[in-house]
């Protein structure tokens, strides 16, 4: 393989990549930096293949077909030692490999099933969520100001691979997430719901409202058309994690739509 091997910090290409660590840095270049062999096997597998690949010379043979696939897509691949390739990752354990990947921008699908976030603030629930979205054939996830960076590394790696399979799309304020929902009859989980989310029609446009564990509506609260359903529990349990709640729903709404 024919490749660029660096040796400091202060390459350019290197920067660029450090760069998207940040929010800023992510929102300025529209790129994300994919951290591991299964992240970036998803990236390129839904047609978006890395600008730039950082991989250790001395990584495994998945590390190595990778770099291999990713040169045939484009990708310009670049080695690098593991003490400078850790800057670029915020793992404990690295697989050895990072890649700059373009800012995926998924349409929204027309089959009418709409997720809705409101301050849900942790990035592995948010990952899990999109997840199980994608898996459930959400046509869009909206998300109000207040939600934590979907673009982050450790929602990218909770998400795996679903950033690329769904469409995920950052409302400006309130009145611009109505305008992508249009006319769709909106729910959200409340344990306290004398209806069951099973007893719900969700074959007509729909949109499942998603808010923090410890944090009540705001934004939303001013709606008086939004209905709550329950998910019915046992053995003194609550409530549930906001991602588990939120796909448990979001699969019977599947179910409904595909039978």
């Amino acid at each position: 393989m024919d490749f660029v091997h660096i040796t400091s910090s202060a390459n350019p290409r290197y920067k660029h990549a450090r760069a998207l660590l940040s929010r800023r840095g992510r929102k300025k270049y529209a790129q994300l930096l994919l951290e591991g062999v299964r992240l970036i096997e998803d990236a390129m597998s839904a047609g978006y293949p890395p600008a730039l690949l950082f991989f250790e010379p001395d990584a495994g043979a998945h590390v190595q077909s990778l770099v291999a696939r990713a040169q045939m897509a484009g990708t310009q691949a670049i080695s690098m030692e593991s003490a400078l390739l850790a800057g670029l990752t915020d793992t404990v354990s690295s697989q050895g490999v990072v890649a700059v990947a373009p800012w995926p921008e998924i349409p929204p699908g027309d089959g009418g099933l709409s997720v809705l976030l409101e301050h849900l603030r942790n990035p592995g629930n948010l990952g899990t969520l999109l997840r199980s979205a994608a898996a459930a054939g959400v046509d869009q996830v909206v998300m109000l100001p207040g939600v934590t960076d979907p673009w982050a590394p450790k929602v990218l790696r909770a998400g795996m691979g679903a950033h690329f399979r769904v469409a995920i799309r950052q409302a400006r304020d309130l009145t611009q997430a109505e305008a992508w929902l249009g006319d769709a009859k909106r729910y959200r989980a409340d344990a306290n719901a004398s209806r069951l989310y099973t007893e719900v029609d969700w074959r007509g446009p729909s949109v499942l409202i998603v808010g923090g564990e410890t944090e009540a509506a705001r934004e939303t609260a001013s709606w008086s058309d939004v209905q709550k359903v329950a998910i019915p529990m046992q053995n003194g349990v609550e409530s549930l994690n906001a991602a588990v709640a939120a796909s448990i729903i979001l699969f019977e709404a599947a179910h409904q739509r595909t039978t």
